[in-house]
């Protein structure tokens, strides 16, 4: 059987897995299509390397700002988390007070 513990560090791990990964495709994603893109333009317009540069220099652009939405999105759940964590705690405050109470 389980502990607690155990679950709770696989979930942590999972977590972590996922979020790297996310990550990882959050920033290999652009610079690969568009210094693909790039490449494929350069040839076209006999431009290189000029397109290509162009290209993951935008790539960067796109990939930093995704990691900034991806990071606002993490840092929003985090805040709710440890709100609803705060507003368990409040609660049961509250329970064991009136419990005291009653038996008071």
């Amino acid at each position: 059987m389980l502990s607690y513990q155990s679950m709770s560090e696989k979930q942590s791990t999972y977590s972590a897995l996922k979020l790297s990964f996310e990550l990882g495709y959050t920033i290999a994603i652009p610079i690969v299509v568009l210094a693909l893109v790039g490449r494929l333009l350069d040839k076209k317009f006999e431009t290189s390397p000029w397109l290509l540069i162009a290209g993951i220099l935008l790539s960067l652009v796109v990939a930093s700002v995704g990691l900034v939405v991806k990071f606002g999105k993490i840092l929003a759940s985090m805040r709710l988390e440890e709100k609803n964590e705060q507003k368990d705690k409040d609660s049961e405050k509250q329970k064991n007070s009136y419990e005291e109470q009653q038996h008071t």
